[in-house]
């Protein structure tokens, strides 16, 4: 009788257990579980090429640990006749500005830098920084001393209040005189034509998209010792085997290179061959840590499985888990209310050189994601996100310019389905 109450007890106790792990699961598995849809996915690169908003399209996803979806659709250069495919070379622009920040941060987990250092501590152009307050009686521009330091966090999260193109302001007028990102220019002149331009607002005040990217650039190498393009082969490409990711392309690789489409008039119209070859097929002095790089899907998806593993791929270990989770967390105090455009990329704040979704899609209209991934675009319209709620990873590319969101948003919707919500925030 003894025995067989303590074999009771034992399944019992089994049974508890078994029923116990999946809420156990639940507290961390996604609200909503995500199915690639292969033929949904198709269906959208497709009327993207048919509606004319793009030439051509590719995607490639990864989900728990394998690759779930690949697809393409439409002329990587119409011209040529060349269709888009898995080992054609785009211009990801923007998408260049988280390896910067990876290749940042690793000289960060060295103790060469504390983020809330000042910038000046080792790029002595952005002391005693100038601020723009307006106009006087007169309509002369006016300026104060900057309230605080620039620190090494602001230049990560886009609160340093550079300029970053024309605009409104005499500050963007003087940017666009000092030509701080001219591609005959190394990154150390770069940054000291950056510094004589005056801020648009005190650090740590307001979000705006900005040349940060460059000086963080030009900080590391400054702190490293070596040229920026040399550091990051070094130390991110070669050991994620991302042998096709580079500012310069060799000139055997041409053939592959998908052309630029510009929209004009509401028609896209491919550029030059000549034009195509005057960022990655020419040794430029510039190696610009915001923009440049051309990769391939392949290559880049590896960067973004490094990332989605927590700083690991294959072995090859590129950050620590700690440093990649404070990437990906946001960086940008609730009163720092003025965002730009940021708001517009959906329920998000900013962490260091990427987007974070803070919570679920608050629209029908907002791209779907998953609450807790982070993301980052280029200006020729391309997109890669990570989502740990979904162990999923993917990449995008496109050759659209200007910048169109409404292919993320139809791409985002043929990934997780139009009504997906996820995980809720916090």
């Amino acid at each position: 009788m003894r025995g067989r109450r303590m074999a009771l007890a034992m399944v019992t106790a089994s049974a508890l257990f078994t029923a116990l792990i999946p809420a156990a699961q639940a507290q961390t598995a996604p609200a909503e579980t995500v199915t690639i849809d292969k033929a949904r996915i198709d269906a959208a690169l497709a009327a993207m090429v048919a509606d004319g908003r793009a030439a051509g399209t590719s995607a490639l996803i990864w989900q728990a640990g394998r690759e779930v979806y690949f697809g393409a659709a439409g002329m990587a250069d119409r011209e040529a006749k060349r269709p888009m495919r898995r080992d054609t070379i785009a211009q990801i622009y923007s998408m260049t500005k988280p390896v910067t920040g990876v290749a940042l941060m690793q000289l960060w987990e060295q103790g060469r830098f504390r983020l809330d250092d000042p910038l000046s501590k080792y790029l002595p152009e952005y002391a005693d920084m100038r601020v723009y307050a307006g106009v006087d009686a007169t309509g002369q521009p006016r300026y104060v001393p900057a309230e605080r330091p620039i620190t090494v966090r602001d230049i990560l999260r886009h609160t340093a209040g550079f300029a970053y193109g024309s605009g409104p302001t005499p500050v963007h007028t003087a940017y666009v005189a000092a030509d701080p990102l001219a591609l005959t220019i190394r990154l150390a002149e770069a940054s000291r034509r950056l510094a004589s331009v005056p801020l648009l607002f005190h650090p740590g005040k307001q979000w705006e998209y900005s040349a940060a990217v460059d000086v963080q650039a030009a900080l590391v190498e400054k702190l490293s010792g070596e040229p920026f393009a040399a550091y990051v082969n070094t130390h991110i490409f070669a050991p994620l085997k991302m042998t096709e990711t580079a500012w310069r392309q060799p000139d055997d690789r041409l053939p592959r290179f998908a052309a630029m489409n510009v929209k004009k008039d509401g028609k896209l119209v491919q550029q030059d061959a000549a034009t195509a070859r005057t960022l990655n097929f020419v040794d430029h002095a510039l190696t610009p840590g915001g923009f440049g790089l051309a990769s391939t899907l392949d290559d880049y998806q590896r960067f973004a499985r490094m990332l989605l593993n927590e700083g690991v791929l294959d072995g090859a270990r590129i950050l620590k888990p700690s440093t990649v989770r404070l990437m990906a967390t946001d960086q940008l105090d609730p009163a720092i209310a003025e965002r730009a455009w940021l708001p517009g990329k959906g329920a998000v704040g900013f962490g260091l050189d990427v987007a974070v979704r803070k919570a679920p899609p608050q629209t029908p209209q907002e791209n779907r994601g998953a609450t807790g991934e982070f993301f980052w675009d280029g200006m020729a319209s391309t997109l890669f996100w990570v989502d740990p709620a979904n162990r999923l990873t993917a990449v995008f590319f496109v050759q659209t310019i200007p910048y169109d969101g409404t292919l993320h948003h139809d791409f985002r919707a043929a990934v997780y389905g139009r009504d997906y919500q996820g995980p809720a925030g916090d």
